[in-house]
């Protein structure tokens, strides 16, 4: 096969499912035939506001599993025919971030689907370095598509200092939120969970959240009263004024803010207020591959069945109207969507083990 089909992005609101060459792995490098590939709201923001990261035309898509094709001169981490996931950032290895673990703040960091051809493709290739053999996992390769946002939470979460026999709140239960409730309660934290819809606050207890509010019934600062609550930890993932307000209204002296949610615009802050409280701001970006990824793929392992995360899976043609679309107007109807770059109609999300 010399060509496969893709979803190309040509300009902002111009994304072309077309053919283009299968690539070929260098040394190093890895080609992997895509099974699956997720949908986030950084290709919906590239694809229908800005172009921030992407340099087109380019293949979108970062968040992808599939089974590896052929492998370039020099790899012996994967074998062909390997399952596999992958961390689509690529980072130097050289730099001052690098040399200390944090390839995320790379100098020159660069993402697969944004700055290079993605996982909304036929077959993809990647540096052997950011490749994860998970096939003793036993994870249905749906599932390992959700890998990498899972990976985004733990990273959150490894920042953020949470620990057994604290507290935490999350503020929304989205595409990151819902990962990050599952990372948080994974560490022995007692979780509160905030957000509008009932639907995803029902979804937050599945997760493992202790409690909920569903935001406007109650202040935050009421809800933890009513609990015996004394927060360590707050999440504001939702990126709302309003979120982010609400954290500031129930933040006490010591706490810890991780501003996962990019707030729009640049609201203006109580700066004296934090410096006399001690509160911890603590920003998060991306994921470390050789800590977070691993661990992801041991999360996705503690469920039997993820199909409350992404039930059905869409075909390349489908991408714009039914994924990116509905994350840029705020009406999907799934916490994450997935792409089958082969699939000619929408399926089933396989999400049951072997």
């Amino acid at each position: 096969m010399s060509e496969m089909r893709a979803a190309v992005l040509h300009a902002v609101g111009d994304l072309r499912v077309e053919d283009i060459p299968v690539p070929v792995p260098g040394p190093g490098e890895v080609l992997i035939r895509v099974a699956v590939c997720g949908v986030c709201g950084s290709d919906a923001t590239e694809y229908g506001r800005n172009l921030v990261l992407a340099q087109p035309p380019v293949a979108l898509g970062h968040e992808f599993a599939g089974v590896v094709e052929a492998v370039g001169e020099g790899v012996t981490s994967v074998p062909v025919g390997a399952t596999v996931v992958c961390g689509a950032g690529i980072s130097c290895g050289e730099c001052k971030p690098c040399r200390a673990g944090r390839t995320n703040l790379c100098r020159s960091y660069s993402t697969l689907g944004f700055h290079a051809n993605g996982g909304l493709a036929g077959y993809v290739v990647a540096p052997a370095k950011i490749v994860l053999d998970v096939s003793d996992a036993g994870l249905p390769l749906d599932t390992l598509g959700l890998t990498q946002p899972m990976a985004i939470a733990v990273h959150a979460v490894r920042r953020s200092g949470l620990s057994a026999g604290q507290d935490a709140v999350i503020i929304g239960v989205g595409g990151i939120g819902a990962f990050i409730t599952v990372a948080a309660v994974a560490t022995g934290a007692r979780v509160l969970v905030v957000d509008l819809n009932d639907d995803r606050l029902e979804l937050a207890l599945r997760l493992g959240a202790s409690s909920t509010l569903k935001a406007g019934s109650a202040t935050l600062p009421e809800r933890l009263d009513e609990l015996g609550m004394d927060v360590d930890v707050f999440f504001e993932v939702s990126g709302s004024a309003p979120g982010l307000a609400s954290v500031l209204e129930a933040a006490r002296p010591g706490s810890t803010i991780v501003p996962v949610g990019i707030q729009r615009g640049e609201p203006e802050l109580p700066l004296g207020k934090w410096t006399l409280n001690e509160y911890k701001i603590v920003g998060t970006v991306a994921h470390v591959f050789t800590e977070d990824f691993p661990e992801a793929v041991r999360l996705l392992g503690t469920r039997q069945d993820w199909s409350d995360i992404a039930s059905e899976v869409i075909p390349l043609e489908l991408v714009a109207d039914e994924a990116l679309q509905p994350l840029l107007e705020g009406r999907s109807t799934q916490i994450k969507t997935l792409v089958d770059p082969w699939a000619s109609a929408t399926r089933q999300a396989v999400h049951s083990r072997a």
